[in-house]
């Protein structure tokens, strides 16, 4: 993993601004927590976005935020997250997958249980989506088509944008760039294969990024200036107790398997930490480039919530979620905002390792 060093004059000495990059996790629904987070990080004037990793939920959330950030910089990038989730909401009223009577009685968000989830997740299993949808029909992807200006969001005056998603063929990650990005790209990255017929690019199927990269890290190494990585997490790494029921079972999986790849990059980052601690002076070792580590978190609030509320797209819900992720992000701006440009606010060894 090397890496051209750090050479940018540090901006907090000059400008108490720091510069970050971000790095976003999918997770369907669950997306709307990192809709909360950006929010308000997009608040606080003394934050700078470089550059965004993205991967399903969290592509499109780069992709809108950067739309919105060239429309009126950061608060034109939150207007432009409200608008997405929004119509979200409004287009997941067709969904057959809500909060029903029982969940609402009891307070819980967690709908795995519920008749409408089990019988959609059994469909699933036994229908593929290309005899459910045929026509491959896409709310999501005539919302994009209306909100994104591509030949914007590819220009150099745009955040940059790294968008995951995983070859069918080879099960290879590919990253696409701010150069190659477009509608397609953006949609592999969030093809679920039990819910959407894969996105064919350049005669190559494509799948759910999460897969291989959610979100991939590297490409913010190689290709930004800022040593820092915001990592907003969604799903849980650790979960207590041994799974006993199928849908505790298939969450569980979920979360391991959306994880796997992000704890190998992690693995790599935390060596090549070792190797600038230990011998730092060397020639071979002078051209690693050291990244700070930040997390963003909510794990205990977002174990609670089943696989199944992936798909729930309730108003009520994602202003849940969304006002969660403000509350985590403001909490965490308050401990670590010194921390950022300067060193790792997490123990990346204690916490992936």
């Amino acid at each position: 993993m090397t890496a051209p060093a750090h050479n940018r004059h540090d901006e907090t000495a000059a400008t108490g601004r720091r510069v970050i990059n971000l790095a976003l996790q999918g997770g369907g629904a669950h997306g709307a927590f990192t809709w909360g987070v950006l929010d308000r990080l997009l608040e606080d004037d003394k934050i700078g976005i470089e550059a965004i990793s993205g991967t399903s939920a969290g592509a499109i959330n780069a992709a809108v935020l950067a739309q919105g950030h060239l429309k009126g910089g950061a608060a034109g990038a939150r207007a432009e997250l409200d608008r997405f989730w929004l119509r979200i909401s409004e287009i997941g009223l067709i969904s057959p997958i809500h909060r029903g009577w029982l969940e609402r009685a009891v307070g819980s968000w967690n709908i795995d249980e519920s008749p409408s989830a089990i019988w959609v997740n059994q469909l699933t299993q036994l229908v593929s989506p290309y005899q459910l949808n045929p026509l491959n029909l896409s709310p999501l992807r005539d919302l994009l088509a209306s909100m994104l200006d591509w030949t914007s969001l590819t220009g150099e005056d745009a955040i940059k944008l790294f968008i995951a998603a995983t070859n069918v063929r080879t099960g290879k990650v590919r990253i696409f760039d701010r150069h190659e990005l477009n509608l397609d790209a953006l949609l592999a990255s969030a093809c679920l294969p039990q819910m959407f017929q894969a996105v064919v690019i350049e005669g190559e199927a494509y799948w759910d990024g999460g897969y291989m990269g959610n979100p991939s890290l590297w490409p913010l190494i190689y290709h930004s200036a800022s040593r820092d990585i915001v990592l907003v997490q969604i799903n849980p790494l650790t979960r207590d107790g041994v799974p006993h029921t199928a849908a505790e079972i298939t969450n569980r999986l979920n979360e391991i398997t959306f994880n796997a790849s992000l704890m190998s990059e992690m693995r790599a980052i935390a060596f090549v930490a070792r190797l600038i601690a230990a011998d730092g002076k060397h020639p071979e070792v002078a051209r690693l480039k050291h990244m700070l580590i930040h997390m963003i978190e909510a794990e205990a609030a977002m174990e609670a919530l089943g696989v199944a509320s992936k798909m729930n797209t309730d108003l009520d819900f994602l202003l849940y979620l969304k006002e969660l992720g403000r509350r985590t992000a403001g909490r965490w701006l308050e401990q670590n905002f010194a921390a950022l440009n300067r060193y790792s606010s997490i123990d990346v060894r204690e916490v992936f390792l």
